[in-house]
């Protein structure tokens, strides 16, 4: 038997009855590092799908795609231009023309993902000598940026470019299907050579310190953008991503117990104030540290998160790389996927993890995408329920029926009915039981399958014998309906 099955092997035995039935397993394809830069609709589309594909076969279920890099669009836009890191030009619209975000929407929902539209709210140019549209929100309002590090930002004091991000969010959210809004780390910019961020002449009195006010023009941001979404669509979540220190002990008794750039104090980002005030919907620090880290050590970071932000659900951000480059402490002949994520699910109050890249799950780099396949995301999984958006479950679906066809035999369903848009349903769970077995729900070993259409095509060469499958509907906050059941004999 080879190194990796037998490895593959002792995390089988090792994680059984430990796959949560409700987990998420998100993943970041970013824009940014120019992989799609200049390449026709084709190419992208053919790099894309080939991406899909193989976040599906490795269970992730929600995909944080990055739509708005640096004020532009890569989407439909009649606000901001077209961004450079599609077409190589920014402003320049694809040829042939299509629209990514609706196609990645699509995309994502047919094979039953979510899809989180990720924007940078501050960042409007990511180098200073990069060339801009005429109708790039730099050209129409000088006034609003400030240059740091050979970059260009928002001002984050000036109430004008609050209302500019809120409207942006609001085009996004009123045209496409998104089923969250992101951010990632990027606030006030990450410190450059102890140079301070030149906007003193904004600095208004009344608050204790610079770094206060600071913070301030930051939450007031995140607080808007709340309650625009709670405004237009209650349905659509809104996630932070931070960096993955807080605030370290010496600069707070209750921070962690590290050594590194913080939050709080260095970016002015206060997240556990969005947690607690219930601004955000869910959290994603990026501990992208490996356990025995120096200055961030995972174990110690993933304890501190789990015991301090619990008010929203709360899911880890992985580096791939990091993970696969760094050995066991307590077992040199492996890297610390199975550490972690035997850390990680230790705790009832940590929801699931987002990997950081894509590209190592297509590459399978460390056998990473495989151990994700066959080990740790081996069971399809429902996203956590968000009962403080929504804790009324769907009705039951209506009419289950096995039903022979040309094509073979089908469990075919009519979606419940719904007063509102959060009470429909948008994804069902078939389970399967042999005769005699309980009718366990929570066992995620009996879902065949989570899909958002209304029916499911049954195996033709399966074992003969009597079943029992269950259907449930899902509705957008992600509650589960009551179960309709239907018995077939093979």
């Amino acid at each position: 038997m080879s190194l990796v099955a037998l490895m593959l092997l002792n995390m089988s035995v090792m994680s059984q009855n430990t796959n949560p039935k409700r987990e998420f397993r998100g993943a970041w394809i970013q824009a940014i590092n120019g992989q799609f830069k200049g390449k026709s609709t084709a190419e992208v589309q053919r790099m894309l799908t080939q991406q899909l594909n193989a976040l599906q076969e490795a269970g992730i279920n929600a995909i944080i795609f990055q739509v708005r890099p640096e004020a532009d669009a890569l989407y439909a836009s009649s606000i901001e231009p077209w961004s450079r890191y599609l077409t190589g030009t920014q402003g320049q619209a694809p040829n042939p023309y299509w629209d990514p975000m609706a196609w990645m929407i699509e995309e994502c929902h047919q094979r039953n993902m979510e899809f989180h539209a990720w924007i940078n709210p501050y960042r409007a140019k990511a180098s200073a000598s990069a060339q801009t549209d005429p109708k790039h929100i730099t050209n129409q309002h000088p006034e609003w940026f400030i240059p740091y590090n050979n970059q260009l930002f928002f001002n984050p004091a000036l109430p004008e470019c609050r209302e500019y991000i809120r409207r942006v969010v609001t085009d996004i959210v009123t045209r496409y299907d998104v089923d969250a809004i992101h951010m990632d780390d990027y606030f006030y910019p990450y410190p450059a050579n102890g140079q301070d961020f030149p906007d003193n002449i904004y600095y208004q009195a009344g608050f204790a310190s610079k770094g206060d006010w600071r913070r301030n023009n930051v939450n007031l941001l995140i607080e808007e953008i709340h309650n625009l979404l709670r405004e237009l669509k209650p349905w659509v979540q809104f996630g932070i991503s931070p960096f993955g220190i807080y605030r370290n002990l010496k600069s707070d008794p209750q921070g962690s117990d590290t050594n590194g750039l913080q939050n709080y104090d260095d970016l002015y980002a206060d997240i556990l104030l969005w947690v607690n005030k219930g601004w955000i919907d869910y959290n994603i620090p990026q501990v992208y540290w490996h356990v025995g880290h120096p200055a961030a050590d995972y174990g110690k970071l993933l304890d501190w998160w789990a015991k301090h932000a619990t008010n929203r659900p709360l899911y880890i951000g992985q580096s791939i790389l990091n993970t696969v480059q760094n050995a066991d402490p307590q077992n040199a002949n492996q890297h610390q996927l199975p550490l972690k994520m035997r850390l990680q699910r230790q705790y009832r109050t940590i929801g699931g993890s987002c990997q950081w890249y894509t590209q190592n799950i297509v590459e399978n780099v460390g056998n990473y995408s495989e151990l994700l396949k066959q080990v740790y995301h081996k069971y399809p999984a429902i996203i956590p329920a968000y009962t403080f958006m929504d804790d009324k479950a769907p009705k039951k679906v209506k009419r289950l029926a096995s039903i022979d066809t040309s094509d073979g035999p089908f469990l075919m369903w009519t979606a419940p009915k719904a007063k509102t848009e959060l009470d429909k349903a948008v994804q069902y769970v078939v389970y399967r039981f042999r005769k005699g077995e309980p009718l366990n729900l929570e066992d995620p070993s009996h879902i065949v399958t989570i899909t958002r259409k209304s029916f499911y095509r049954l195996p033709l060469a399966d074992t003969p014998g009597k079943y029992t499958y269950v259907v449930t509907a899902i509705d957008r906050a992600h509650n589960e309906s009551k179960p309709a059941k239907k018995k077939i004999k093979f």
